[in-house]
């Protein structure tokens, strides 16, 4: 992963949320905010802004590696079929804003997620927050990166450590039972409903650990290489490592340390 890709992956996401994204914080009409079928406890949105980065980012992503195929949350909601090409020797993984629910309610935070998978597995990983600027990224066996500084996973320090759990995803019985295992054994706090939010958090000392149910490629692909290069652990509660391929895969369990993710996983029940 160079240098300059870097630089050109960071100059479109910052285009796409110059032009499509952050014009339309706030301002959107109603006509331009559509359902999503509810997954989850919480339903789904998608607006105007999603569409509109995902053709700016998609088309510049496009002419950086012709070769590349490109998956993007959007496209491939219109067509399934294109989550097969997850495993092409080299494919873009987008997400044109990741927080789509919170950005569509005039709250934050939002952000937009690019990585680039090979044969399957994440080899570079871009993660934008969109309202201030802030850029991280990591590039398989390079580091992590948050502006331009290499940076080295934290934990929060606190005992009971924290843990931000996204269940939303989880039956009324498997939420239960989740909450059962782990809640006596942490500091419970609200998720973000924003991955590009929730991975920082785990490298910034902010949050020890945080599990999830729904592991789509957009969602964690550029996250989970990201903890994982800053000497944090994201893997399957198994130990196996998360592949964007695997995106139908549920469960994976992200920790600022190593050592935090072994408890939790001795703790999470599977799934």
């Amino acid at each position: 992963m160079t240098p300059a890709l870097t630089q050109a992956v960071q100059s479109l996401m910052g285009e796409a949320s110059a032009r499509a994204i952050m014009p339309r914080w706030r301002q959107l009409e109603r006509h331009e905010i559509e359902a999503k079928p509810a997954t989850g406890s919480l339903p789904d949105v998608v607006t105007i802004a999603d569409k509109d980065a995902e053709a700016i980012l998609a088309e510049g992503l496009g002419k950086l590696l012709p070769e590349a195929a490109i998956v993007g949350e959007e496209a491939s909601a219109a067509d399934p079929a294109l989550l097969a090409r997850l495993a092409d020797d080299l494919c873009w993984i987008i997400d044109p804003i990741d927080g789509t629910n919170n950005f569509a309610a005039g709250t934050s935070p939002f952000g937009i997620l690019v990585a680039l998978a090979e044969r399957g597995e994440t080899v570079g990983g871009w993660i934008l927050d969109c309202r201030s600027g802030r850029f991280c990224h990591a590039a398989r066996g390079s580091g992590a990166f948050v502006d331009g500084e290499r940076i080295s996973a934290r934990e929060t320090g606190f005992d009971p450590p924290v843990a931000a759990n996204s269940l939303v995803y989880l039956t009324p019985e498997r939420r239960a039972l989740v909450g059962a295992a782990i809640a006596p054994h942490y500091t419970l706090v609200d998720i973000p409903r924003c991955a590009a939010e929730q991975y920082p958090r785990l490298v910034l000392g902010q949050n020890d650990v945080a599990i999830f149910e729904r592991t789509l490629p957009w969602d964690h692909a550029a996250g989970a290489l990201f903890v994982n290069e800053a000497d944090g652990k994201v893997a399957r509660p198994d130990g196996s490592p998360y592949r964007p391929v695997d995106w139908d895969r549920p469960g994976m369990i992200g920790a600022a340390s190593p050592r935090l993710w072994d408890e939790m996983a001795a703790r999470y029940p599977a799934p």
